[in-house]
């Protein structure tokens, strides 16, 4: 922390908070607002979410006896303010830095975090858990679970609502509604919300108290309950919450310290038999003007200067992979009027804000809901439509029952354009693409891609359009291209075809994805080690390549996958060919690099590579080392 502030200075931990008066409060907030625009301007990251929380999170320390009581955040966007109360402000410059905290709520970091998060809508779930656990160990601390109005619209906070509410466990929900998830909610839900705080909804302080004394106090008869019960549906018009056996109060002013404080307290204190949901209402970016008048509130930010607001971008004009894919649909959507695009509350992440602008009538944003994009999809696949569902490889796990269930097994052509492929740098290993190769290539009849460069990608999006008989998916990375010219949308690619880039005869790279370039490199140096090599972009994982992967077998001496995913992928498919022919009794060295299998954390995505062993260097030791001993190698350097 590098700058002086009165109260947040002495603030080490929740504890420390509860030392001083209600009234200084306000005053605290302030202060931890200050610090954590400070502190993200220098590390860049998720500000909007965590500057509207602010007051709710002085406010919940101030109230709760954390870490005793726990306290759960959804996805953990917001959570850099309680980060800074809970013992990290000192290293709150280190977010989602190599060897720093966790841009997301980690329980590994600290005793404050009782459950990691970085997926939507987990905390309802999570927090019953914790609430029956404590109601079997005979624990009497509170839990408490803030959820936001973009996590509460996907199904999974439903099924847990629904379990809570019959439960009759004392938990408490916090609704934070800023009308805002990532991008603009969408759905029912979103409207539903909004008439709660139409007319006289808004609930002062005293009528909120009252509703909740009203309801939690043993001295009042049951008529009395009946009246409450009736004022509450005469001010609301009923609640969708209590239906599903929640206690709701609400909506109050979210950063309005004199109703949050005296509220939760009384939520803490209550005899309630059940849970209780507390509906309070932010402005996402609260208390920096640029976040407060940006169209995404500052959702995600790189690193700015606080004065302007101005966001320092990188130098780099290479073509970002999402806009190339974009763009190529608009393309060809411009042509086939079947074509049409499914997100997941992510428009501006996967490119579908650009499709959408051009066709609105033709693009879904069906909120936080992959699995319904899925099914969605399949649906619309069955009238003839060619959906292309736009999902990163991490959100996309979320729904792979749909995947296999919904798509797979009836052969619906489902086209993925499966986003942020691989390691992704600073959000770590939440979000990294790791697994889709796996678990995608194990399905019957499924077509799975992985673009080596971004001239590839259009090839393979032109390709995929003409895909109308099974599902399809198309995988690529997080941030830019190679440089590349690019095709026309006529060019396409023939199903389960690699291409030879280089020729040699001693050793052959079979390379699936944008770890081509590192390839070529460790080639580079293999030739100046007198080593002759072949490289392949498979561009395929499934099919295979059957053919040609024999052919590079039987004419090499040695044979190594290079894929950027998980153990099961590419490389054993390939393992699993060659074993099957009969390969390997002819003597073949084989070996397959892959991910770890271990979850890398946040570092910059070279980084992450170099501590996977991909990179071009790493290849080529590999490389050596099947080739020759040790002491061969020593002759070859010299």
């Amino acid at each position: 922390m590098t700058q002086k502030y009165k109260f947040l200075n002495n603030i080490n931990f929740p504890s420390d908070l509860r030392k001083l008066s209600e009234n200084d409060l306000e005053k605290v907030s302030n202060e931890v607002r200050k610090e954590m625009i400070s502190a993200v301007s220098e590390t860049g990251g998720h500000l909007g979410a965590g500057l509207g929380v602010v007051e709710l999170t002085v406010a919940l320390h101030y109230v709760f006896d954390t870490p005793n009581d726990k306290l759960i955040w959804d996805v953990g966007h917001q959570s850099y303010p309680h980060k800074i109360l809970t013992g990290r402000k000192n290293k709150i410059r280190t977010l989602r830095q190599g060897n720093g905290l966790s841009g997301f709520t980690k329980r590994s970091e600290s005793e404050y975090d009782p459950f990691g998060a970085a997926h939507s809508s987990t905390s309802i779930s999570s927090a019953l858990g914790i609430a029956e656990a404590n109601k079997l160990a005979n624990k009497s601390s509170n839990v408490i679970a803030v959820i936001g109005d973009g996590a509460i619209s996907a199904g999974m906070a439903y099924e847990a609502m629904n379990n809570a509410g019959a439960s009759k466990t004392k938990m408490i929900v916090i609704l934070n509604d800023n009308d805002m998830s990532i991008a603009k909610p969408v759905g029912a839900m979103r409207t539903y919300l909004a008439k709660l705080f139409t007319g006289k909804i808004y609930f002062s302080l005293r009528e909120t108290l009252k509703l909740i004394t009203s309801a939690f106090s043993k001295r009042f008869s049951a008529k009395a309950g009946k009246a409450e019960d009736f004022l509450r549906s005469a001010v609301t018009g009923g609640t969708l919450f209590s239906s599903l056996g929640f206690y709701y109060a609400g909506p109050i002013d979210g950063h309005d310290l004199t109703s949050l404080v005296p509220i939760l307290r009384n939520a803490r204190d209550s005899k309630h038999e059940g849970p209780i949901m507390i509906h309070i209402k932010t402005q996402k970016g609260k208390g920096y003007s640029y976040a407060e008048k940006a169209t995404d509130h500052y959702h995600g930010v790189s690193k700015f200067n606080v004065e302007t607001g101005e966001q320092i971008k990188s130098g780099n004009n290479l073509p970002a992979y999402t806009k190339v894919f974009a763009n190529t649909l608009v393309k060809h959507a411009q042509k086939d009027s079947k074509i049409v695009g499914i997100t997941a509350a992510m428009p501006g992440g996967t490119g579908m804000d650009i499709f959408g602008k051009e066709f609105p009538k033709r693009m879904f944003d069906v909120g936080i809901a992959e699995q319904h994009a899925v099914t969605f999809s399949a649906g619309l696949a069955t009238e003839g439509y060619k959906p292309y569902a736009a999902i990163y490889s991490t959100f996309l796990q979320r729904a792979y029952d749909q995947v296999v269930h919904d798509v797979a097994i009836q052969s619906l052509p489902v086209r993925f354009a499966i986003d942020r492929a691989g390691l992704v740098g600073a959000d770590g290993s939440t979000h990294a693409g790791s697994f889709d190769i796996t678990y995608l290539s194990t399905l019957p009849n499924f077509i799975v891609m992985a673009a080596s460069d971004e001239a590839e990608l259009v090839k393979m999006i032109n390709t995929s359009v003409d895909i109308n008989n099974k599902p399809s998916a198309i995988r690529y990375p997080r941030g830019t291209g190679v440089g590349l010219e690019l095709p026309s949308i006529d060019e396409k690619i023939e199903i389960g075809k690699g291409k030879i880039v280089q020729e040699g005869n001693q050793v052959c790279i079979l390379s699936l994805g944008t770890r081509l370039e590192e390839c070529k490199l460790a080639a580079e140096e293999l030739k100046n080690k007198g080593v002759s090599t072949t490289i392949v972009d498979a561009r395929f994982a499934k099919p295979l390549d059957q053919e040609l992967i024999l052919k590079c077998a039987r004419e090499h001496d040695v044979m190594i996958t290079i894929e950027e995913g998980s153990i099961g992928g590419f490389g054993s498919h390939v393992k699993n060919l060659l074993a099957e022919k009969g390969i390997f009794d002819k003597g073949l060295k084989f070996r397959a690099m892959m991910l770890p299998d271990t979850f890398i954390e946040q570092d910059s995505p070279n980084k992450m590579y170099e501590l996977a062993g991909l990179n071009a260097s790493q290849i080529s030791k590999k490389i050596l080392d099947i080739l020759f001993t040790k002491e061969a190698i020593k002759v070859v350097k010299n």
